[in-house]
């Protein structure tokens, strides 16, 4: 004599809601691995006023599970530009308020994953880091140097907010723990190549 039920369909039905809530509290106890070391990255430019302002938040802004971003200039004008800080607010709704323009000397003894020059000018300074970051060489164009009214100027600034966005975003797209430093590097030269 079944006391319960005999009904195989019910029983099987019993037994697998039983192994499902089973599952569900073995799956929520088991620990949770501590997050993975963010990789530090530095956006290296000639002034610290534009593009690499751009880039560092950004790269704050979608990539901060994985980065923590930094920015610096060569010959840093100590002011950040702005055209940068308002088209960062009102274009792609980041608040840059606590930007500032400083040197790249400012990080010359700190351990670097990665160093982007994102101007020719900051190229040969890239070299300069200890422990031998991943260098990448991705320049754009000078929104400063633009001349016209203000509404051409704002729409240069636009335009290379833009493709420093995008290729970041393609970047953030790797899966860099999965790679070794040679596919990496190949990967950003390959980025260097996107628009």
């Amino acid at each position: 004599m079944c006391l319960i039920s005999c009904d195989p369909k019910v029983v099987r039905t019993g037994l697998l809601r039983n192994f499902q809530a089973s599952l569900a509290r073995e799956w929520f106890s088991f620990p949770m691995s501590p997050p993975a070391q963010k990789f530090k990255i530095l956006f290296l430019c000639t002034w610290n006023a534009s593009r690499s302002i751009f880039a560092e938040y950004f790269m704050k802004d979608m990539g901060s599970s994985r980065f923590e971003a930094f920015s610096a200039g060569v010959t840093p004008k100590g002011q950040v530009s702005p055209i940068t800080l308002r088209l960062l607010q009102t274009k792609f709704r980041i608040d840059a308020s606590g930007a500032r323009s400083k040197s790249w000397e400012e990080f010359k003894d700190d351990h670097l994953d990665f160093v982007v020059s994102v101007s020719e000018q900051a190229e040969q300074t890239s070299h300069a880091f200890p422990d031998q970051p991943i260098l990448a060489h991705w320049p754009y164009d000078d929104p400063t140097k633009v001349q016209g009214t203000p509404e051409q100027v704002e729409a240069a600034y636009f335009r290379v907010a833009s493709r420093i966005r995008y290729r970041l975003q393609l970047f953030n797209n790797l899966s860099l723990d999965q790679l070794d430093r040679l596919r990496i590097e190949t990967k950003m030269k390959k980025l260097a190549e996107s628009d």
